[in-house]
């Protein structure tokens, strides 16, 4: 898988308005009702994840989960970044 060309990413940004770009990964925070909430919502995205058989970077602060996606055997952001940040949105 390549990294994306700036044009290409500009693109993709557009698709996942939640998501940040920052340095050469994309993240976004999801804020639950509590930590169980939390848990269940990373429990989601790890079966996603399995699925995709990409995997992003998860910080769990109590109510907020943090996901960072990259390609970091690309070196970088890929479309695998993005198909898997828009199934992620799809739970939201």
């Amino acid at each position: 898988m390549d990294v994306l060309t700036a044009e290409a990413l500009s693109h993709e940004l557009a698709t996942v308005p939640d998501w940040a770009h920052v340095g050469d990964a994309i993240a976004r925070t999801a804020t639950r009702s509590d930590f169980r909430a939390a848990m269940l919502y990373v429990g989601a995205v790890a079966y996603l994840a399995e699925e995709a058989n990409h995997h992003p970077d998860i910080l769990i602060q109590w109510n907020k989960v943090t996901l960072t996606l990259s390609t970091h055997s690309a070196g970088g952001l890929t479309a695998n970044d993005f198909a898997l940040a828009r199934t992620i949105d799809a739970l939201t």
